[in-house]
C-alpha cells in the first residue's frame, strides 16, 4: 500500500522535529497507522538554512499555497504560526479535502470555531494536540479518555518560560527581569516576551481546554489574562514560608453560573504535586467526576516533544481516513450539535483565596484598620505575618492570607485600603488556590 503523503508547513524546531521522528520511528508508525507516512513536500522561507533534519525525498519550496494545492499530499501539517497566512492556508487546505494538523494554538483559540465547522462541511479532519502543552497528550486525554467523565475543573501550568522564572525566582532568590534575560539567552523566551510573561500563550491553550472539556464554543476572548511581571522576589520568598509555591496557572472551572477562565500567578500548597514542577516543564491537574483528580506532566515545548504530539494526530488521521466522517472523534470532544454557550463569568464572579502584601506605617492600630475593612466587606483572614522591619525603618511590611471569597468583595476592600493615610502605594494580591477537589 502506499504511504499517506503528507505537506510540510514550516521546517523549523517543530518541523524538522516531525521530519526525525517520521525517519527513526518510520516502522512503528507504520505498524500503529496500518500504513506508511512519508513526508512529500515542504515549505520554508530559506531553503539554504541548515536543518536538523534530513530532507531526502522532501520537494522544497518557499511558496506553502504550492505544497496545500499539491494533489499528492493528503495531508497538511501547518507549522508555521500566526493567526493569518496560517488561518488562510489552513483553510485553503480544508476547502481542498485536505486534512491537517497543526500545533498552532493561537490559530485555533482564535479561529477554531470557523476551522471545525468548515472541516466538518468537508468531511476532514483537524487535529491540533500539540497545540496545547507540546508533548503532553492532553487533548487526546480529555476528549477520548475522560469521555466518560464531567470535567469540573482544570489547573496546569501550560508555558513553560513563566515556570522557568518562576522556578530561578525561587530556587536562586533572583529578580524576575534578571531571569527573564538568562530566558531569553537559553532560547526559552523571545526577544519580544510578551506572549509568555504576559499569560497571553497561556490564555490561549486554556481557551483550547475548555472548550473540550465542557463542550462549549472556543472563546479566548473571555479569558481573564495576567501576567507574572509583577511577582516579586520578596513575594516568592513569602510564599514559600507560609507553604506554598507561585505557579502561573491557567484555571479552567464549571459552576452552576457559568465557566471560569483565569490565567494569573497563583499560590498553590507547596505538598502538592504540581506545585513542585518546575524549570520549562509543563503540568495540568485535570478534577473528573468519577476518576477524580489526574495530573499530566511533560516536556511543553521542544523539537521532538512536540513533533511526538504531530506524529500521533498523523497516525490518528491516517487510521480514520477511510471512516465516515460521521464516526469520528469530535473535534471539541462533543458531537457538534450538542455544543453549549455555557455563560462566562467575569473575574469579579470567581471565588478564590488571596495573598495580601502591603506597606504599611509601623505603629499600632494600622492592622486593626486593615482588619476592620476586611471583615465590614466579609473577607476572613487566615494567617497574617509581619517581618520584622529594618532598624529605624517607619514603614513594615504586612503579609496577610484570606479564607475563600468574591474578586468584587475583595476589590472593593482592596480600594478602602489604599486610601487609607497609613498604607503605601498599591496592595500586592495573589489569587490562592488549593487544587484539592474544591
Amino acid at each position: 500500500m502506499e504511504p499517506v503523503k503528507i505537506g510540510l508547513l514550516g521546517l523549523g524546531t517543530v518541523g524538522g522535529g516531525t521530519v526525525n521522528v517520521l525517519t527513526r520511528n518510520r516502522e512503528e508508525i507504520a505498524r500503529r497507522a496500518g500504513r506508511a507516512i512519508a513526508v512529500a513536500r515542504a515549505c520554508a522561507r530559506d531553503l539554504h538554512k541548515p536543518r536538523i533534519c534530513p530532507l531526502e525525498g522532501i520537494a522544497l519550496t518557499t511558496d506553502p499555497i504550492a505544497v496545500v494545492e499539491d494533489p499528492e499530499v493528503a495531508i497538511v501539517v501547518e507549522l508555521i504560526g500566526g493567526t493569518g497566512l496560517a488561518r488562510d492556508l489552513t483553510l485553503t487546505a480544508i476547502d481542498g479535502g485536505k486534512h491537517v494538523v497543526t500545533a498552532n494554538k493561537a490559530l485555533i483559540a482564535l479561529h477554531g470555531n470557523e476551522i471545525f465547522e468548515a472541516a466538518r462541511s468537508r468531511g476532514v479532519m483537524v487535529a491540533f494536540e500539540a497545540a496545547v502543552a507540546g508533548g503532553i497528550p492532553i487533548i487526546k486525554a480529555i476528549r477520548e479518555g475522560l469521555a466518560g467523565n464531567r470535567i469540573e475543573w482544570i489547573a496546569g501550568i501550560i508555558n513553560g518560560t513563566g515556570n522557568f522564572i518562576l522556578t530561578e525566582m525561587r530556587d536562586k532568590g533572583r529578580d524576575f527581569e534578571e531571569v527573564l534575560d538568562e530566558a531569553q539567552r537559553l532560547g526559552y523566551a523571545e526577544a519580544d516576551p510578551s506572549f509568555d510573561v504576559e499569560g497571553i500563550d497561556a490564555a490561549h491553550k486554556l481557551a483550547i481546554l475548555a472548550a473540550i472539556a465542557f463542550g462549549k464554543p472556543l472563546a479566548f476572548d473571555m479569558v481573564y489574562t495576567e501576567g507574572i511581571r509583577q511577582v516579586t522576589r520578596e513575594d516568592v520568598q513569602h510564599a514559600e514560608q507560609l507553604g506554598y509555591r507561585i505557579k502561573h496557572l491557567g484555571i479552567a472551572r464549571r459552576k452552576e453560573q457559568g465557566v471560569e477562565l483565569r490565567v494569573h500567578p497563583t499560590l498553590i500548597p507547596e505538598r502538592r504535586l504540581i506545585a513542585n514542577v518546575n524549570g520549562v516543564m509543563n503540568a495540568l491537574l485535570v478534577m473528573a467526576d468519577a476518576v477524580g483528580p489526574t495530573l499530566y506532566y511533560g516536556a511543553g515545548a521542544g523539537a521532538e516533544p512536540t513533533a511526538s504530539s504531530v506524529v500521533a494526530d498523523l497516525v490518528d488521521v491516517v487510521r480514520t481516513m477511510t471512516t465516515d466522517p460521521t464516526h469520528r472523534v469530535p473535534h471539541l470532544a462533543f458531537q457538534p450539535d450538542a455544543i453549549s454557550n455555557l455563560p462566562m463569568l467575569s473575574i469579579d464572579d470567581c471565588e478564590t483565596a488571596y495573598y495580601l502584601r502591603m506597606l504599611a506605617e509601623d505603629r499600632p492600630g494600622v492592622l486593626a484598620e486593615v482588619a476592620t475593612i476586611l471583615g465590614n466587606a466579609g473577607i476572613s483572614i487566615e494567617a497574617v505575618v509581619q517581618p520584622e522591619p529594618p532598624r529605624g525603618a517607619s514603614q513594615a511590611k504586612l503579609i496577610m492570607l484570606s479564607h475563600r471569597v468574591f474578586e468584587r468583595q475583595m476589590n472593593e476592600a482592596l480600594a478602602q485600603i489604599e486610601a487609607l493615610e497609613s498604607i503605601s502605594g498599591k496592595v500586592t494580591r495573589i489569587r490562592v488556590e488549593q487544587l484539592d477537589g474544591d
